[in-house]
């Protein structure tokens, strides 16, 4: 069989059919853009703790149209920003907070989907991450390191023997297992949400593209929703509203998933924890096992298009297909041979620190929450809830997290981010190479693109 291109993404066995768009000028209490996971959790969250209120979520296409339908399926609590440079802002016990506080989000996301009945493939296997050379083995370790120093219990090290144990990858140095990931199917979790906000009392338009938003009032071609709270939930679609160009990076990310493989190919690999898989290359790849035994594998293949370009649906280009194939059957060279069925891409927000934010101006009623530089499957959840408080007016322990009211600067105009994107992840490449040699520490080239790009 041809390998699927695009057409959004592998989670979704057919487009689902969409809701009726906007039908006119509308009024509501809170009207929230964007209908992926921030703006799903935040509208059942809020329609839970006061039943009364109108809420109206405007979606471009359809509810999990966006990453929260294309992404790796990691629910994991994995921190979206720098946590030292939130330290330095914020202070350690806060950042400390935050980091416990995603780990417990989820078990959060797993209670929620159990008690509405979403069924999403949940299966809480934790998250192994392995180190192939002498260079990634070193950062495994101090990855460990600092994730205990932040707060993340259950951390393991584990030898190439071990690691090999649950995952047979090719050329295992050694293995970090952080038992704070669930693998999930994200379109599934998506569009249930979706159904339980629906059945909540939750109005979504969908196929009602926003062009502007103000206080009081989110425009769109069929019509004006106006409302005293308006919440942007739109990460790496930002770019395409009116005056937030430069406010978050699209940065691409793109993915393959195989056909699914019999039981003797799987016997040979493993995996039968239903583990996240991921490594410490600066090219880093991502993958899991999903519920019909393929293998899902993602990473960062064309990182970036000039003038914060947006895919088309999902499709990819043929080269980035081979390259993810080339990365999964180094990594796991049971897979060579194995037919690729689908590929596909989309669009994560990165703000220029690389750090997410949460806020909520009580002057304008406008709020916002995005920017997760790839680690967002877990953190719209806890999102959402710090929405509602800040909606709410209440103070709790959520509204207290150092990344409430946290806004990073605006990306370089272009060609100058166009230019830097492309020169760090060229850098990163050759890093990589640069290590695959044997080289025991972190290659210089990779150093340098860090420090230009500020990337923690």
């Amino acid at each position: 069989m041809a390998t699927i291109n695009g057409a959004v993404s592998h989670w979704f066995t057919e487009l689902p059919p969409p809701r009726p768009a906007l039908p006119g000028d509308r009024d509501a209490d809170v009207c929230i853009v964007g209908a992926g996971y921030t703006g799903l959790w935040t509208a059942y969250y809020l329609k839970k703790a006061d039943p009364s209120l109108r809420i109206v979520v405007l979606e471009a296409r359809f509810a999990g149209f966006g990453a929260s339908g294309r992404n790796g399926g990691w629910l994991s609590g994995l921190a979206p920003g720098h946590r030292g440079l939130l330290a330095k802002k914020y202070g350690r016990s806060n950042v400390v907070a935050w980091q416990q506080t995603l780990n417990a989000a989820v078990d959060e996301v797993i209670e929620v989907a159990s008690l509405e009945g979403i069924e999403a493939d949940i299966v809480k296997g934790g998250n192994l991450e392995v180190a192939r050379n002498p260079s990634q083995a070193r950062r495994l370790r101090a990855a460990a390191d600092e994730d205990r120093e932040w707060g993340t219990d259950g951390i393991e090290l584990l030898t190439a023997a071990e690691a090999a144990e649950r995952i047979r990858v090719d050329g295992l140095v050694l293995g970090m297992f952080n038992p704070h990931c669930a693998r999930i199917q994200p379109a599934k979790l998506a569009r249930g949400l979706a159904d339980v906000v629906e059945r909540l009392g939750v109005t979504i338009h969908e196929q009602t593209p926003v062009s502007a938003i103000s206080p009081g009032r989110a425009e769109t071609p069929r019509g004006v929703v106006r409302a005293p709270i308006v919440l942007r939930a739109t990460e790496g679609f930002t770019a395409r509203m009116r005056g937030l160009r430069r406010r978050w990076l699209p940065m691409n990310s793109a993915m393959i998933a195989t056909e699914p493989m019999s039981d003797d190919l799987w016997a040979t690999i493993g995996w039968a924890g239903r583990e996240t898989l991921g490594d410490l290359a600066h090219g880093f790849f991502y993958a899991q096992r999903t519920a019909d035994n393929r293998i899902a594998i993602g990473g960062r293949a064309v990182p970036y298009r000039y003038a914060s370009r947006i895919d088309n649906d999902g499709a990819v280009g043929a080269v980035t297909i081979a390259y993810l194939t080339g990365v999964l059957n180094t990594a796991l060279s049971q897979t060579r041979g194995v037919p690729i069925a689908h590929g596909w891409c989309g669009v994560l927000g990165v703000p220029r620190d690389w750090s997410a934010g949460v806020s909520l101006d009580p002057a304008t009623g406008l709020g916002e929450a995005g920017g997760y530089v790839g680690h967002g499957v877990t953190a719209t959840n806890l999102a959402g809830r710090t929405l509602t408080d800040l909606v709410l007016k209440r103070s709790t322990p959520l509204t207290a997290l150092p990344w409430v009211g946290h806004h990073s600067a605006t990306w370089e105009p272009e060609p100058f981010r166009w230019l830097g994107v492309r020169g760090m992840y060229t850098a990163y490449k050759l890093a990589d190479r640069h290590e695959d040699g044997g080289r025991p520490s972190t290659s210089p080239i990779a150093v340098i693109a860090d420090a230009i790009a500020r990337r923690p």
